[in-house]
């Protein structure tokens, strides 16, 4: 029993352990790259821009129309290249930063998230992040204009299945869906 201001709040929360993969991490850089501003750029800004630049030089040399649309051609390629290494080395620099915590184990509630590894630990509220995406693996947390504050948190770590599920709400309460 009790009284109007005597009641107590209870804050719904969950729990994950984990060691962060470097296929979470390339999960990661996809969805920046897939559903965030910045990463569209990112993606479409190198093909477009090489592709330009072989476009131009070939029309200020005077080439040939074929040799100009092949180069257009290998020049997407190039880019298209550069895209897909480009994330590959990020996700391999991101695991290379995050692989000394070792095992983390993140709780999150409606104040924001806190996880504690091996050698560190650190806490975060829901003013860091602005939005959040679900893959079929992954929850990917998203702050700043152009998507450079990110965080994993891997589904396989819930300590109960139903953490996935209470994570899925605090996130809906607390920012927004990509």
């Amino acid at each position: 029993m009790s009284t109007g201001g005597d009641q107590i709040q209870r804050t719904e929360q969950a729990a994950f352990v984990y060691g962060l993969t470097l296929a979470d991490l390339q999960g990661v850089v996809r969805v920046r790259a897939r559903r965030t501003a910045a990463g569209r750029a990112e993606t479409l800004l190198t093909p477009l821009v090489i592709t330009g630049l072989v476009v131009a030089f070939g029309l200020l040399r005077g080439l040939l129309p074929v040799v100009v649309v092949s180069s257009a051609v290998l020049g997407v390629g190039a880019g298209v290249l550069g895209v897909v290494r480009g994330r590959r080395g990020m996700a391999r620099r991101l695991h290379a930063v995050w692989a000394p915590y070792g095992q983390c184990r993140t709780v999150v509630d409606d104040r924001g998230a806190a996880t504690t590894g091996e050698t560190m630990s650190y806490t975060a509220d829901w003013k860091l992040f602005t939005h959040y995406a679900e893959t079929p693996d992954l929850f990917v947390l998203v702050g700043g204009p152009r998507a450079s504050c990110l965080a994993a948190v891997p589904k396989r770590g819930a300590e109960e299945p139903a953490d996935v599920d209470r994570l899925r709400a605090i996130l809906d309460r607390n920012l927004r869906g990509l």
